[in-house]
């Protein structure tokens, strides 16, 4: 993620007619109010436009734009030049007045939702915790290996098998109607199908040609420890006598108010106390090779095939977390030996367990990254990195903590108080007001 600084500093040097954000992970969302308020201050004019994964039209109009109003949010790359245009041309002041007057109703609108929102106390949360009886439903059983494997000899070939291909064809905005929404029956619709087809037959020469130059590697690795939760943290120790704590994984816990019979839910809940030997692994896939790839598309002026390029790395990577997610549940740890599922059900996460990833919706803190290098050496087995703000480098990568237990389910911490925010910050040892940078897009509260 580039810094604000760089950001202004290019603005301030060179004659630019509009000013574009991209944030790929969510602690680029609060840089991106902090390049607004600082372009404000000096006096840009230029039009900001606001895109990326993370984004919404939602985040904009409330965070965003009230810090500088000539700002857009723009859906995805294929609509920015349709945009640029309307905001470098004679009817820019119509086209402003009009994304003003939508941006101050969805604004409107989001606060008054979320001032009939209701919270518990992070006290009252972990009173109606989720309680698991691990005597009577105990952990999974011990790995086979304690300790890191790295994988770095799959083959492509192999990862090809095992794409999710709908996620591709959102990359081009190519979307069918029901019942001929998703791949393969998306071939089949009338509208888009024929676009569908010949973008599915240039990716499958492009892999093609990716494996028999060997232009792509594929590098992961795992790590199983021995686990125990104290309270809403989880202790990993550096062998199975649990005496010696080699890091921690801190927890959030849902705190929006539910039905009086249903749980608040934090990943540690998954894990079993101590006196109960539990065990969790963790690992990190990534595509090496695509950036270079890209870069000579992108020297040929063929944005084109640099695109379909990263959009294949991204599937590729996806598909090598779901191969080794499958390896440890049936292989490495084994508590699923006996699973039998196709890549659909694996897409529809029909397995046992799960594995949420930092700064995803179980544990939307991306700082819990550098826990998990450290513990299993990721940039030193696999030459994976992670940038100042936790993103993965190369981009095609994909990272997860990974818990085996029947009971383990997916869920989304939502939005929290700040008496979760103090206690999650003392318990980590930072500053109150580096953790709320770090959260928030998870905030209930303006800081």
């Amino acid at each position: 993620m580039v810094s604000c600084d760089k950001i202004l500093q290019a603005a301030r040097e060179k004659d630019v007619d509009v000013i574009g954000l991209s944030g790929l992970i969510t602690p680029s969302l609060d840089e991106m109010v902090h390049v607004a308020r600082q372009l404000k201050r000096e006096g840009f004019k230029q039009p900001l436009l606001i895109g990326g994964a993370t984004t919404s039209k939602i985040h904009t109009a409330v965070k965003i734009q009230p810090q500088y109003s000539d700002t857009v949010h723009v859906l995805d790359a294929s609509k920015s030049v349709v945009v640029v245009s309307a905001l470098i041309g004679k009817d820019k002041k119509d086209y402003m007045d009009e994304i003003y007057e939508t941006y101050t109703e969805v604004r409107d609108e989001y606060l008054s939702n979320m001032k009939d929102r209701r919270y518990k106390s992070l006290a009252e949360a972990r009173q109606k915790r989720l309680t698991i009886d691990f005597n009577a439903r105990p952990p999974a059983p011990k790995p086979k290996i304690l300790g890191s494997k790295v994988i770095d000899d799959i083959s492509l070939q192999h990862l090809v098998e095992r794409i999710d291909w709908n996620p591709f064809f959102a990359v081009w905005q190519v979307r069918g109607r029901f019942p001929n929404r998703d791949y393969p029956k998306l071939f089949d619709c009338e509208i888009v199908g024929a676009e569908a087809r010949r973008l599915f037959d240039e990716a499958q020469a492009m892999l093609n040609d990716i494996i028999a130059c060997r232009a792509m590697k594929a590098r992961g690795i795992v790590t199983f420890f021995p686990a125990n939760s104290v309270g809403d943290d989880i202790e990993i120790y550096t062998d199975d006598s649990r005496t010696e704590v080699a890091g921690k994984f801190f927890g959030l816990r849902q705190q929006a108010e539910k039905d009086a019979d249903e749980s608040y839910c934090c990943i540690s809940d998954f894990i079993a106390p101590k006196g109960h030997a539990d065990y969790m692994a963790q690992f990190a896939v990534g595509i090496f090779g695509c950036e270079e790839l890209s870069a000579r598309y992108e020297k040929e002026n063929d944005s084109y095939r640099s695109i379909m390029a990263k959009a294949l790395a991204d599937r590729l990577a996806e598909a090598f977390a779901e191969e080794l997610h499958l390896r440890v549940r049936t292989d490495y740890w084994g508590y699923a030996s006996a699973e039998h599922l196709s890549t659909d059900e694996l897409v529809k996460q029909q397995y046992q367990g799960i594995r949420p990833a930092p700064g995803y919706p179980s544990q939307p803190d991306h700082s819990e990254k550098s826990t998990m290098w450290k513990l299993g050496q990721i940039n030193e087995r696999i030459g994976l990195t992670l940038s100042e703000h936790y993103a993965m480098m190369p981009a095609s990568s994909v990272s997860a903590l990974v818990f085996a237990h029947r009971d383990a389910k997916y869920f989304a911490v939502g939005k929290i108080m700040k008496d979760q925010v103090a206690d999650y910050a003392a318990r980590k040892g930072v500053d109150i007001s580096d953790m709320e940078r770090e959260l928030g897009s998870i905030l209930s509260y303006d800081p």
